[in-house]
């Protein structure tokens, strides 16, 4: 399995060129059942992560932009009415795709961002008194622009909770946009782009990155971490239960790329920044969430053993 995978990784890295790092993340974050935000300026690749990884996992892709006039029926389908049945007829939306990219979903009103939450959380979706299961694998990619905040909805703290990973692709070395430049279009590319794993294989993975072995020690040190964000003054808030199962669950899938059936405290510090990063906030920061420098205190200030 691990070499399928690291073959996955070859395929969307030549594409994404110059990415290692998100990349990895990105496999990661669907390996633990997660879901991903990506904050980036336009231009940056974001799509062409998300339909690469959709090709090269052989799983089905959707695109759903996000505007301020977009309903929840846009997002999870309506019931229309069959003059020859005499019924009405349930058209699934976008989101029962198998890899869903949320396109600028900062730009859509609360109440259509809010048709997501049950659809990221629980895997499934009520439409019209019914319950409706989503495909298996079910992954969500939402991206956003974290500098233009003109006509922009931000995500609340409760939403934000629901991605396992937020990401940033940054922009290229200056070799990578070199060869980016001198190279073939990357969408030439994606229509040569074979699937290297189906759908059995990718759940088997998936269920073997949830049996990767953790030592006491090593829930300790992420008991650890987690306390620190509750009793240190310097945080607005602590992380949740939920953000302490997304760590545990994102240094399992890390591991297992890394090709171990354990996990070691460097695999938690690996994943920590994307994790938690988006899930905390300086006390005395008022208007945004400034992780980044929480999470290297908590790098720096909390001993592994």
């Amino acid at each position: 399995m691990r070499t399928r995978l690291d073959a996955c990784l070859r395929a969307v890295n030549e594409v994404l060129l110059g990415k290692e790092a998100q990349v990895r993340l990105a496999l990661t974050c669907l390996l633990a059942r997660g879901h991903l935000l990506v904050e980036d300026m336009p231009g940056m690749g974001k799509t062409t992560l998300s339909h690469t990884l959709a090709k090269v996992l052989g799983l089905e892709f959707q695109r759903i932009q996000f505007t301020s006039d977009l309903l929840p029926g846009d997002i999870l389908g309506t019931s229309v009415f069959d003059k020859d049945s005499g019924q009405f007829v349930f058209h699934p939306g976008p989101i029962f795709a198998e890899l869903v990219l949320a396109d600028e979903i900062n730009r859509a009103t609360p109440k259509s961002q809010s048709a997501l939450l049950e659809a990221m959380e629980e895997g499934q979706v009520t439409i019209e008194g019914a319950t409706r299961p989503l495909p298996e694998p079910f992954f969500v990619i939402a991206t956003q622009n974290p500098v233009s905040s003109g006509g922009t909805f931000a995500l609340p703290e409760s939403q934000l909770d629901r991605f396992l990973m937020r990401v940033s692709l940054g922009y290229p070395a200056r070799a990578a946009e070199k060869a980016l430049l001198l190279g073939e279009s990357r969408r030439d590319l994606l229509t040569r782009l074979e699937p290297l794993l189906d759908h059995d294989e990718l759940r088997t993975i998936q269920a073997a990155v949830g049996n990767v072995r953790v030592s006491d020690a090593l829930v300790d040190y992420v008991l650890r971490l987690v306390e620190a964000t509750r009793t240190q003054p310097q945080f607005a808030w602590g992380l949740s239960p939920r953000g302490s199962l997304a760590l545990l669950a994102a240094a399992r899938a890390w591991a297992f790329l890394d090709g171990r059936d354990y996990v070691i405290p460097e695999d938690v510090q690996a994943v920590l920044p994307n994790v938690v990063g988006h899930r905390l906030r300086e006390r005395a920061d008022a208007t945004g969430h400034g992780g980044g420098a929480l999470v290297q205190w908590l790098l720096r200030e909390v001993p592994a053993l």
